[in-house]
């Protein structure tokens, strides 16, 4: 999630420097045409093409760090120096092969200079490969033992050493197999892509359904990054990825591409901006009268990020295991979210699909039908407001607010994200192997699971628990950083 972080983080920079250094811009408010003001939004500009220059990189770095369980700086150092070895090995083999392209020919054949190597263009599958294998040798050798005469190159100091000499050998068979993997890629951006309307349609269900495994961002980064997502020439450049596409497109000042848009942020907003607001609001108005001031305050909170900045899984896990079917709703209602604003030809992207999206990709984009999302908008709160507010009474479901008496609740107070309470209903220190965090979920490892107290979990603030074996994930949303901190602290880790 750090590179994803970044780069959104970076959008911002991007939309900000593009739009008010935009020609049609700069003629509606001559203000942007002062030399040191424009100076300033280029500078932005410039400096927000960073996260996707190196996105690659990011990606190789960020995997090891992620995944392991300790020493996770040395796992990101030395994913930086097997993502520059798997490239040269990459170039020693089309130097041997007499493939090596001359810059006029390069993107005609696929090549690119990476971080000064000229190299086959893989994008961040090359990042993500690099990152896994990294990973491994982590893992595996991070407390190796060499005989006395070499023991300085043991341990950690290994990591980095053996990183270089595996990724460079398998840089070396890329070229013979890369065609191959590409091809496939380019295959399933043909099907996305020829499945016309209903290809943000299904897409935007399969993210719901692996945001139940929390896979979702595999997808993102397939569609975002890669031939997947489709491919566009740009300013005289072959550009892969939809997310690519999109700020190629905004750099060089050239009409964006519906295509791009079609899986970016504006086919989530209605349902992120509107639909999220309208669930919290629908549990709240079928809440219990004496529940509802105890409620309020974690709805107005899954709300208001869902709206501001796209996350959504801290409203959908207020009704998702309590209710199944309301989730195949919700699904179906996303996916013809991407479809209807694919269909009305709206045309802005990003990453998040939340209002800060909206203002900067949306009112500030010359030609990106930005109002098209306030019908569509409406109409899609009115579906949700009044489905879910039917059903949940209907079926008497039990979202928070509508639990029997003596029943854990969700709650603004006892001991909320206190790290005493959740690590004594985890189990105690001795319980937990691993700990971390993405997004909005604590990711665990456990000894005995069965230890869990889910309703103290609750209590403090969880929004759910879900359980494979020993592998354990609590929700708590936007707060959940300061939650693994806290534990961390508690842990003395």
């Amino acid at each position: 999630m750090f590179p994803i972080a970044t780069l959104a983080a970076m959008g911002i920079l991007v939309g900000l420097g593009s739009s008010f250094t935009a020609p049609a811009m700069m003629e509606r408010l001559p203000f942007f045409k002062i030399p040191v003001v424009f100076t300033i939004f280029s500078f932005m500009n410039t400096v927000g093409s960073f996260g996707f220059t190196y996105l690659p990189a990011m990606f190789a770095m960020a995997i090891p760090f992620g995944l392991a369980k300790k020493n996770k700086g040395v796992g990101a150092i030395s994913a930086f120096a097997g993502y520059i070895a798997l490239n040269m090995g990459i170039n020693f083999m089309l130097q041997q092969q007499d493939k090596l392209a001359s810059p006029s020919k390069m993107q005609a054949v696929g090549q690119a200079n990476v971080l000064g190597i000229q190299t086959l263009e893989m994008g961040v599958i090359g990042g993500i490969f690099v990152g896994l294998i990294v990973y491994a040798l982590l893992e595996r050798y991070q407390e190796i033992k060499l005989p006395d005469a070499f023991s300085f190159f043991g341990g950690i100091r290994f990591i980095p050493i053996i990183s270089v000499i595996i990724c460079s050998i398998l840089g070396l068979g890329v070229p013979f197999v890369w065609p191959t993997i590409q091809s496939w890629i380019i295959g399933l951006g043909h099907v996305i892509q020829n499945a016309g309307i209903f290809g943000p349609f299904l897409y935007g269900v399969a993210l719901a359904v692996l945001k139940l495994m929390g896979l979702h961002h595999i997808l993102l980064a397939m569609i975002r990054f890669t031939d997947a997502g489709g491919t566009a020439v740009v300013a005289g450049k072959t550009v892969h990825g939809a997310l690519n596409v999109f700020y190629a497109e905004l750099n060089a000042g050239v009409p964006i591409s519906p295509k791009a848009t079609a899986f970016l942020s504006q086919g989530f907003m209605p349902t992120f901006m509107f639909g999220l607001p309208a669930i919290c609001l629908a549990i709240y108005f079928t809440a219990k009268s004496k529940n509802r001031d105890r409620i309020k305050g974690i709805l107005i909170s899954a709300a208001l990020v869902g709206f501001v900045s796209g996350i959504s899984e801290p409203t959908e896990y207020l009704f998702l295991f309590v209710s199944p079917i309301l989730y195949v709703f919700h699904t179906i209602m996303q996916g013809l979210s991407l479809s209807v604003m694919a269909l009305l030809g709206a045309r802005m992207g990003n990453t998040d699909g939340g209002v800060i999206d909206w203002i900067l990709f949306g009112w500030l984009q010359p030609g990106s039908r930005w109002w098209l999302l306030i019908p569509v908008g409406l109409i899609w709160f009115a579906i949700y407001f009044f489905v879910f507010r039917w059903y949940i009474l209907k079926k008497n479901v039990k979202t928070p607010g509508r639990e029997d008496d003596g029943a854990a609740v969700m709650t603004k107070g006892n001991g909320i994200y206190d790290p005493k309470v959740i690590l004594g209903a985890l189990g105690g220190a001795a319980n937990i192997t691993s700990l971390d965090n993405c997004v909005t979920r604590l990711r665990l490892m456990l000894n005995d699971p069965s230890k869990i107290d889910e309703d103290k979990l609750k209590q403090s603030g969880a929004l759910a628990v879900v359980k494979a074996d020993k592998a354990v994930q609590v929700v708590y949303g936007a707060q959940v950083q300061s939650v693994k901190d806290g534990l961390e602290k508690e842990m003395g880790i």
